[in-house]
């Protein structure tokens, strides 16, 4: 569990690095089973990949790692599921950036209570790309607009402009690989591109209390309307407790 002062962290800032690193036996699986995914299958993007558990179900095990379900629940509350998992591969040399932006522009969560726990499988610092956010800007609990953006360079093409946020501001989070941070769905944050000959890869396991609904119909309508992936045969998974809210549908892409 987080202590009561990093839970003061989280909310004041929407990020904390909890005292935890996977443990090194599961971070070699990790890195192993993602070079196997990519070398099976040379046409996914080693830059980012989302829902990996529909691309590999081995992705669901470290989801469930206890001290991390224990973190998230600090945070949550006793009844959770996991909703998606991301990769963020940033290869050396010419890994892409992430753009400014606000997760939460495009999940059909409501309500949008959920929180991300980023897993390091590399060192993650300045020089390869590392994540970077606006400390507190998940606190009005606001989603600024966005703007699409074709450009191959970028990982998401949904760009948050710089006149909603000081970007003096910015924080870098510098973890060793293993461990982890978790921040806010409202947080402004992003990464440089890596133009290092070191890999900066990481993995994002998106968890909600289950007291909020991931509205399946209305993920279509974003993907229809923002041009955003279609989320809309996303499954769920009940890691912890049970569903609060009654509406989500545990049944859905699962097979």
């Amino acid at each position: 569990m987080l202590t009561e002062e990093q839970i003061a962290t989280y909310r004041k800032d929407g990020l904390v690095v909890p005292d935890y690193r996977v443990p090194e036996d599961a971070l070699r699986r990790m890195r192993r089973l993602l070079v196997e995914m990519l070398r099976a299958d040379e046409a996914l993007s080693a830059d980012y990949l989302g829902a990996l558990t529909q691309h590999h179900p081995g992705w669901l095990e470290f989801a469930k790692l206890s001290p991390i379900i224990d973190a998230v629940c600090s945070l949550l509350g006793d009844d959770v599921a996991l909703w998606t998992s991301t990769l963020f591969g940033k290869p050396a040399r010419g890994g892409k950036a992430t753009p400014w932006h606000q997760d939460g522009q495009y999940w059909p969560i409501k309500p949008l209570v959920t929180c991300s726990v980023w897993v390091a499988l590399d060192d993650s610092d300045r020089g390869n790309g590392c994540l970077r956010y606006i400390p507190g800007s998940h606190r009005a609990e606001t989603l600024w607009p966005h703007e699409t953006s074709d450009s191959d360079r970028l990982t998401l093409n949904q760009v948050l402009g710089t006149e909603a946020f000081d970007e003096s501001t910015a924080r870098d989070v510098l973890l060793g690989a293993g461990q982890i941070s978790i921040h806010d769905a409202y947080l402004i944050h992003g990464s440089q591109p890596n133009h290092s000959s070191r890999r900066r890869a990481g993995v994002v396991y998106r968890y909600m209390p289950t007291t909020s609904h991931f509205d399946h119909a209305y993920a279509f309508e974003l993907h229809r309307t923002l041009g955003v992936p279609d989320q809309s045969r996303r499954p769920l998974y009940l890691l912890r407790g049970r569903d609060r809210c009654g509406l989500n549908d545990y049944s859905i892409g699962h097979g």
